[in-house]
């Protein structure tokens, strides 16, 4: 219960503070994109039920080729996790949390065994630290052989390992000083790669 009005509490408090950037990143994402803006997918929650994830979208179709790819701005969006606001939605829904294991799509959460499972008693966050770990994952899976099997073997694994010693030991001080964690290393990573 105490978790839920925390993250009740903060999510309206940033969306408070960045409204603005939140409008003006979906009034960019729908121009960019040729869209409305906003993407939405199923993704494995609390208990393992589904439900839809919101992001801006990042993603247009190239006119010449026809293929989608991820756009300049939806590269800059995605550099300073501005496409992640939307899920401040989820969080006031109740259907995610500030802090917790990032929603994955089926095939992955949604088929852990033993005690792993206890990970899916917790509602998935936008952030953990599993996920500030992993930050640069798509880069780390661009130098493998075989992505998909590295993230099966590899990355995957660990998550759950980190995700379920978060299930054991979280505690409000503990999601708060995640979030500062994720806010520095953020801006950090940022500034290293400009």
């Amino acid at each position: 219960m105490k978790k839920r009005i925390f993250d009740i509490i903060f999510s309206l408090l940033v969306l408070a503070l960045v409204f603005w950037v939140l409008l003006i990143s979906w009034f960019i994402s729908i121009i960019d994109t040729r869209t409305n803006g906003i993407f939405i997918q199923q993704r494995i929650g609390q208990h393992g039920k589904k439900f839809n994830i919101f992001k801006f979208r990042t993603i247009q179709k190239d006119l010449q080729s026809g293929k989608e790819v991820i756009s300049n701005i939806g590269c800059l969006l995605r550099k300073y996790k501005l496409d992640e606001l939307p899920q401040l939605f989820n969080v006031l829904r109740g259907k995610m949390s500030l802090v917790g294991a990032r929603p994955d799509i089926e095939g992955y959460y949604d088929l852990l065994k033993g005690e792993d499972r206890k990970i899916l008693n917790l509602k998935p966050g936008l952030t953990s630290d599993a996920s500030l770990k992993y930050i640069n994952e798509v880069e780390i899976l661009k130098k493998q052989c075989d992505p998909l099997l590295y993230n099966d073997t590899v990355i995957f694994p660990d998550k759950v390992k980190m995700n379920l010693e978060y299930y054991y030991n979280h505690s409000i001080i503990g999601d708060f000083i995640i979030i500062l964690r994720t806010v520095q290393t953020t801006l950090f990573r940022n500034k290293k790669l400009d």
